[in-house]
């Protein structure tokens, strides 16, 4: 059996910001990746937002660590020539009834140390994006965009730079707690299996999280919870869309609402909504381009829904299903499962770009494993 010092499960951005940090720490890290190539799971898969940190509840995970990595990411990507733009974003009362769930949306964001939000009328989003109409709007000036493919491209480098090694079409099939770490069969593309031993194993395994966990004898099953799957589906734009900032509507049970944003290249798309589904399904329904239309046409009536046209869809792993509220991120290290030097990453989705490295700082910091 070979010894290893760290292993990360899973080579998405958030697997790859935590094989950084380890790395970065000192630890002697390989980076374990199903796929044949870093990045091709949950985080291809999208709105490239940077988001600001509006809407998680005060003193979640997902509200502090968006709001501290929202500021580390666009200096990543400052030093690291990372594309990335701080556009903004307008979260829309399309009615005045709708007016006390965007004040109630400012008072939370102002709780999570959101600051430089603005209060726009109609007039005032008028002059802002002519296109829109919509009773009021909260404008976001700190909402981004980013590369994510590059953003993971730079931190495999830096993960790399500092003696990380990514292993690819590398899937772990089971493992075990031992008293000298955690030892995990690791199969390969070839159908040859692999035995490691690690002193400290993160899973960020994504949409496979729960089942890498599970997989691990002497891991207790109570510590491994129930995944839901959010299916979110993109329809994109032909052509150029009149509008210089994001636009979303209201947030919705499981999701943020149908809302464009933009790529670095100024195109739009919309999306996603929100479908709950027993396994991954990554398919689009054009079926769905109708409702779609609807839904955009709330806020911007002059839509040429010929113009809507089928893009992708992406999964979230949530920790609650359909009608039983928000959730949080769970980074469950030594003290939550009692197993040393074993992190659990379980129910990371939006914003887990944006909070990608201060994710990783945690994953390391003395509130997890200390390194």
């Amino acid at each position: 059996m070979e010894s290893v010092d760290a292993v990360v499960v899973g080579a998405g951005v958030v697997g790859l910001a935590c094989a950084r940090a380890l790395a970065r720490a000192g630890r002697e890290v390989l980076i374990l990746e199903r796929e044949r190539d870093f990045g091709t799971g949950i985080s291809s898969r999208n709105s490239e937002v940077i988001h600001a940190g509006l809407y998680y509840p005060p003193g979640s995970l997902k509200a502090r660590l968006c709001v501290a990595g929202r500021e580390a990411l666009y200096r990543f990507c400052g030093d690291h020539r990372v594309d990335c733009a701080r556009l903004g974003k307008l979260v829309v009362a399309v009615t005045a009834a709708q007016e006390p769930a965007l004040a109630a949306l400012r008072a939370r964001a102002a709780v999570n140390g959101v600051v430089g939000l603005a209060w726009l009328d109609r007039g005032e989003v008028a002059a802002l994006e002519p296109h829109l109409d919509v009773y009021a709007a909260l404008h976001s000036p700190d909402t981004g965009i980013v590369d994510s493919r590059a953003l993971m491209r730079a931190l495999l480098g830096d993960a790399e730079a500092a003696g990380a090694v990514l292993a690819l079409d590398c899937r772990v099939v089971a493992g075990a707690v031992r008293p000298d770490g955690i030892a995990i069969r690791v199969a390969g593309g070839n159908g040859a299996e692999t035995e490691l031993r690690a002193r400290v194993l993160v899973n960020a395994a994504g949409l496979d999280a729960a089942a890498v966990a599970g997989a691990i004898a002497g891991v207790p099953a109570s510590a491994v919870p129930r995944l839901w799957y959010a299916r979110g589906q993109y329809f994109s734009h032909t052509g150029r869309v009149p509008f210089q900032r994001l636009i979303y509507p209201l947030p919705e049970p499981g999701g943020l609402g149908i809302h464009l944003t933009l790529d670095l290249a100024g195109e739009g798309r919309f999306g996603p909504d929100v479908s709950w589904v027993e396994a991954p399904d990554h398919r689009v329904d054009a079926d769905a381009a109708p409702r779609f239309a609807a839904a955009i046409r709330r806020w911007w009536p002059d839509l040429d829904a010929a113009r809507l046209v089928p893009a992708y869809a992406g999964v979230r792993p949530k920790l609650v299903g359909p009608g039983m509220g928000e959730s949080d991120f769970r980074i469950d290290g030594p003290a939550v499962h009692g197993v040393p030097g074993l992190v659990n990453l379980f129910g990371i989705e939006s914003p887990g770009l944006t909070a990608c490295l201060a994710i990783g700082d945690w994953v390391v910091g003395p509130g997890c494993l200390g390194v």
